[in-house]
């Protein structure tokens, strides 16, 4: 196998949210517009000076990406539309980034957004897939509640951890959120209240859990010279790897695809666990937020449970953890889910987060996982993400 490229010569410029609401009648097209509107004024472009698009939605059908671009009124030379849910934020900015650096696109708007009308997320669930149609939500295995209690039961069971652990993520986040203006969930969470919410699908329980919203999420790739020509405040992208279907033999998933190229990951950006300033990882179950800090490395798989007792994860504190509050309190916009870690390092490295900066924060790991396929999240990904020193 011949090592991976590296990412010289591109930026990362122009984060952008469009806030969220619990329930809308918008459409999905309406969302992903906003927020390519907020990222191209943030920018000071004009959607003429797009020419590549990448879009991820679970609402946008019937249309796909090259509708939306005529709902738009964009004219672009290279187009991509990416279906991994969690996972579409990092394998965008991927193939984005590629584009740009082979000269397919100069400057490449990378969106996503979903609706969610009363009806949306119940609709989707018995329709994500085709096993979910024949093996699972026919059967009453309605979505990925049960699918990730199964998960979190034997990680108890072989790491010993506690929902006292789990919690810990959960309450850290919400403290987090409650610095940012656009998280929907704005009042504190204790441990009490975690420990004794209502059951869902035992051991999860309702803060173990994310809110279904709508709302849309973007940014702009293009070259350094283009990013610096303008004046604009960017990132650059040290490494970036993804893996779908993954240790497929496991009888239950208990670790990712970033265990298989994470070593490659830190070899690409010259750094280890411990040179991160702060870490977004996909969080649509604090459990999976455990098994992502161990498989990203920051501990050995079982440790999980004692890190999170051993660490803060608050913004000001020693391991700076979902700075936004994440999808657990700010929401998860369907497949904006997978880009509400990465925009919000982008903010944190250029110095753009506002309320929930970490300060001095140049480094960033980001982490997305998604497209929970009967028994198993299929696809993952990881970048590191660096601001100027």
């Amino acid at each position: 196998m011949t090592g991976r490229a590296s990412y010289d010569g591109v930026a990362i410029v122009a984060p952008f949210t469009q806030p969220y609401e619990r329930y809308s009648t918008q459409t999905a097209h309406w969302w992903i517009a906003r927020a390519l509107r907020g990222a191209l004024d943030a920018a000071g472009l004009k959607p003429g000076d797009v020419d590549g698009f990448t879009v991820s939605s679970f609402t946008l059908f019937p249309d796909t990406a090259v509708g939306l671009i005529q709902h738009l009124g964009l004219c672009v030379r290279w187009l991509d539309n990416i279906p991994m849910g969690g996972a579409s934020g990092i394998v965008a900015l991927r193939r984005a980034a590629r584009a740009v650096q082979m000269g397919d696109a100069s400057i490449v708007a990378c969106c996503a957004g979903n609706a969610n009308h009363v009806e949306t997320f119940r609709l989707l669930l018995g329709g994500f897939s085709r096993f979910a149609l024949d093996a699972s939500y026919a059967y009453g295995f309605g979505g990925p509640n049960a699918n990730f209690a199964l998960l979190m039961d034997r990680y108890m069971q072989d790491y010993g951890a506690t929902r006292e652990d789990f919690g810990r993520i959960a309450v850290s986040q919400r403290e987090n959120a409650l610095r940012n203006p656009h998280a929907v969930m704005k009042k504190p969470l204790t441990l009490e209240q975690y420990m004794t919410a209502r059951p869902i699908a035992d051991p999860v329980c309702l803060f173990d859990c994310v809110m279904p919203v709508a709302g849309g999420e973007a940014f702009l790739v293009m070259s350094i010279d283009e990013a610096e020509k303008r004046g604009l405040p960017y990132a650059t992208l040290s490494g970036a790897i993804e893996r779908h279907n993954a240790h497929a033999e496991d009888p239950i998933q208990m670790r990712g695809g970033w265990t298989v190229d994470i070593d490659e990951l830190y070899g690409m950006a010259d750094c280890t666990p411990q040179d991160m300033d702060l870490v977004q990882t996909y969080d649509d179950y604090p459990v999976i937020s455990m098994m992502q800090m161990e498989d990203l490395g920051f501990c050995a798989k079982g440790e999980g449970p004692q890190f999170v007792r051993d660490h803060d994860l608050t913004i000001t504190c020693d391991f700076p953890y979902n700075t936004s509050g994440g999808q657990l309190s700010a929401g998860q916009a369907g497949a904006a889910g997978g880009f509400i870690g990465l925009v919000e390092a982008i903010r944190q490295v250029t110095q753009q987060a506002g309320p929930t900066q970490v300060k001095d924060a140049r480094r960033a790991l980001v982490s997305d996982f998604g497209m929970i396929n009967y028994d198993r999240g299929v696809c993952s990904g990881a970048a590191i993400l660096e601001g100027k020193a």
